[in-house]
């Protein structure tokens, strides 16, 4: 599984009345595996969208974001009986709704692909940037990273959202800027819910895009006129057939 978390959330609406004010709590599971120290759950309690009082497995109380909410975690943390049935949600609520999730959803993944590729450097700091697109994959959750001559790049390197297309597929962009070496070895690894293991899409400097771009051009427009000229001599024959030969006197 891809080492980005997943996550699920439940939304209790507990007051709503009809002058606007809204009062709420959500509950949430963060993971990234079924194994229970891979999961922590996360309860939120608001008040027309501020947040004051969080309990977090991780943590094992509850803590104040207000001065309302410390004195709703000081009262809640004071009773056992509350803090025991909040530390057992992970296990109750969260674990066994992520096991459904890998039975049935994520059972549903699509694997994405991945085009590497070059482009000028907009800043103008570094020669060159390389572009790793991920197309069409689901669920959304996915990491793109880059490694240099065995090393993981963390500096340089810009990433998009990941964008919604109109068919359920997700799609996301990242950006390495580079100055080019002698000998360096450049890979883009995508980790998702849908691969067994990561996939690493090695970069081959040994062609620019612009000699690319040209081939491509070139070969196209060989093909255009190779069948230009194959429909002409088919026309051509295709008259010479229908003539009739009148001979000289």
């Amino acid at each position: 599984m891809a080492s980005s978390c997943l996550c699920f959330c439940l939304l209790f609406i507990s007051v709503f009345p009809a002058d606007g004010f809204l009062h709420y709590m959500t509950a949430r599971c963060e993971f990234s595996s079924s194994e229970l120290k891979d999961i922590e759950y996360i309860q939120s309690y608001y008040y027309n969208r501020l947040e004051y009082t969080r309990f977090n497995s991780s943590v094992g109380y509850f803590v104040g974001k207000t001065t309302y909410g410390e004195r709703n975690a000081e009262f809640w943390n004071n009773d056992r009986s509350i803090l025991e049935q909040m530390n057992t949600e992970k296990e109750r609520f969260c674990q066994q709704n992520i096991q459904l999730d890998e039975q049935y959803n994520l059972a549903y993944s699509v694997k994405p692909d991945v085009w590497l590729h070059s482009q000028v450097s907009p800043g103008g700091g570094h020669p060159a940037m390389l572009v790793c697109s991920v197309y069409e994959f689901y669920p959304k959750p996915i990491k793109v990273s880059w490694i240099r001559n065995g090393q993981e790049v963390t500096s340089d390197v810009t990433s998009s959202e990941e964008l919604a297309d109109s068919d359920w597929y997700y799609q996301v962009h990242s950006h390495l800027e580079y100055t080019p070496r002698s000998g360096d070895q450049i890979s883009c690894v995508v980790e998702h819910v849908s691969l067994g293991e990561p996939l690493v899409t090695l970069w081959d400097p040994s062609m620019s895009e612009s000699d690319r771009n040209k081939i491509a051009i070139g070969a196209a427009g060989l093909i255009l006129g190779l069948t230009l000229s194959m429909a002409g001599f088919i026309y051509y024959k295709r008259k010479s057939r229908g003539r009739i030969l009148v001979p000289s006197s």
